[in-house]
């Protein structure tokens, strides 16, 4: 049952006084504490209580705050009640007397975020964001006229992400180690191991020769934990024709950040204004285009009250989807054109390019190996045209190939049509002062995302899935909003 505000008590302390001494009035704590109404997180969480049924849960808001706690000092759960038995700065944030000894079961923080955040997560973040802007706007911090800034920042999994074949190696190994415990004489009888060619088909084909000579053997498969083993092995082998990554976070997903550089995790898209103030923010996994999410970020933006004039960003917003709402919207779009913009091909929205690549990925998530230039001719109006080609190999297993990959072919391309009136269009505009001058701010956000990774641990995911993801990314985004507030409001007041 949700605790209300009429459910609370004021217990008044002799000691809390101890407060006013120890806890200065320029400490961030405190300052977020006067400066937010957190009773908008009772009325978001209300619907997962219930009225009339199960014992008073704890306050809402206290566990909220414990929330905002836990991300920012990187404690567990129970490291973080137990430190709030002696931090006064904790109990003071948390509402909770001086002389306070009770507190609250680790397990109910866990179960808040585990079970009330849950399918809020989301709205937690959004909401988050928008009471700061909100905020930013009644405190005269920033305009509501405004530019936004945006760009994406990655977080790598909490779990490593290995390949198919590697996870077969690996079961493969533990397989035999089983089967020798029993009988050392089946060194002998065990496949050879092929030399490292590296390729997925040839771990497959030694697989598949492991499982027929135990089974051959006819013992193994009476023993329960080798039948298991086997049984295991064999689904893993299968799954390699639908599964092409292998991780405890099933919602992660490999991204690149350059043509040679790699993570394994989460992306977090972000627009802020020059001032460094967030206006939206989404979260997706990490192969995901940044392209694709400039709409969201200004729809959210506008909002949260912010009348976005222009929108500033690297090649990966020029793409021509972003170029015709951007001119639909009478915005702005202050993004270097790419060559290699997408031009009404049929695949379109089956590859997606990586700017700090260079090159395309498909939709399973693997990247060009190789481009070639081709020149116009009567077929395209005289468009050039970019040829990226493909790993055929891992063409051959993957699971998007209907459609996609010709069986049997020795290759796998895909052309891009680059040059649109739009695009001439905005090569035009990139010449002008006006987009000098305002391209001249995106360095903010890649100090934003620095600071994000620096002094809230964003470089790695606390959590396992993108509800966790999103709860961390609400926490920081909310607490690195408030600080920037706070530190604008004190440049202000001394000016």
């Amino acid at each position: 049952m949700l605790k209300t505000d009429s459910q609370l008590e004021l217990n008044f302390s002799q000691h809390a006084e101890l407060y006013n001494i120890l806890i200065s009035k320029d400490n961030f704590w405190r300052q977020l504490n006067d400066l937010i109404d957190f009773s908008f997180v009772v009325d978001m969480l209300k619907d997962k209580y219930s009225s009339t049924m199960g014992r008073t849960a704890e306050d809402v808001i206290r566990m909220f705050k414990f929330l905002l706690l836990k991300s920012y000092f990187k404690l567990s759960d129970r490291g973080l009640v137990e430190r709030t038995l002696t931090d006064m700065l904790f109990k003071y944030f948390l509402g909770y007397n001086p002389e306070d000894t009770k507190l609250i079961n680790p397990s109910l923080l866990t179960v808040f975020r585990r079970e009330r955040l849950t399918d809020n997560e989301e709205n937690l973040m959004d909401k988050l964001i928008e009471k700061t802007v909100q905020l930013a706007l009644e405190k005269g911090l920033i305009e509501v006229k405004n530019k936004i800034i945006v760009d994406s920042t990655h977080t790598n999994a909490m779990y490593s992400h290995i390949s198919p074949r590697e996870e077969l190696i690996r079961q493969a190994k533990n397989l035999r180690k089983a089967v020798y415990k029993i009988d050392g004489t089946m060194h002998d009888k065990m496949p050879k191991k092929r030399e490292s060619t590296g390729l997925l088909e040839d771990q497959i084909e030694y697989t598949k020769e492991l499982l027929n000579v135990l089974k051959e053997d006819g013992r193994f498969e009476k023993l329960p934990n080798i039948k298991e083993q086997m049984e295991f092995l064999n689904e893993t082998m299968e799954d390699t024709e639908i599964e092409l990554e292998y991780s405890k976070d099933k919602d992660a997903k490999i991204g690149h950040k350059t043509a040679d550089t790699s993570f394994f995790g989460y992306k977090t898209h972000i627009a802020m204004t020059p001032e460094r103030i967030i206006t939206a923010a989404t979260i997706t996994s990490g192969e995901k285009h940044d392209g694709k999410e400039m709409k969201k970020l200004v729809e959210k933006s506008k909002h949260n009250g912010i009348e976005v004039e222009a929108v500033i960003g690297d090649g990966a917003y020029s793409e021509e989807d972003n170029l015709d709402y951007c001119e639909e919207n009478h915005i702005k779009n202050v993004s270097k054109l790419s060559n290699m913009v997408t031009h009404g091909n049929s695949q379109r929205e089956e590859f997606e390019y990586n700017k700090d690549a260079g090159m395309y990925v498909c939709k399973a998530g693997h990247m060009a190996i190789r481009k070639t230039h081709q020149k116009g001719n009567k077929h395209n109006n005289n468009s050039e045209v970019e040829i990226y080609f493909f790993d055929v190999e891992k063409c051959k297993y993957c699971p998007f190939k209907e459609g996609c990959y010709k069986e049997g072919a020795k290759s796998k391309s895909y052309s891009v049509t680059i040059k649109k009136d739009i695009h001439i269009k905005q090569m035009d505009y990139m010449k002008t002062e006006e987009f000098s001058t305002l391209y001249s701010e995106r360095y903010k956000i890649e100090a934003k995302n620095a600071e994000l990774k620096n002094q809230y641990g964003y470089g790695k995911a606390s959590s396992c899935g993108k509800t966790g993801m999103t709860i961390q990314g609400a926490s920081a985004l909310f607490l690195a909003n408030m600080k920037r507030i706070i530190r604008l409001s004190s440049e202000k007041e001394n000016k």
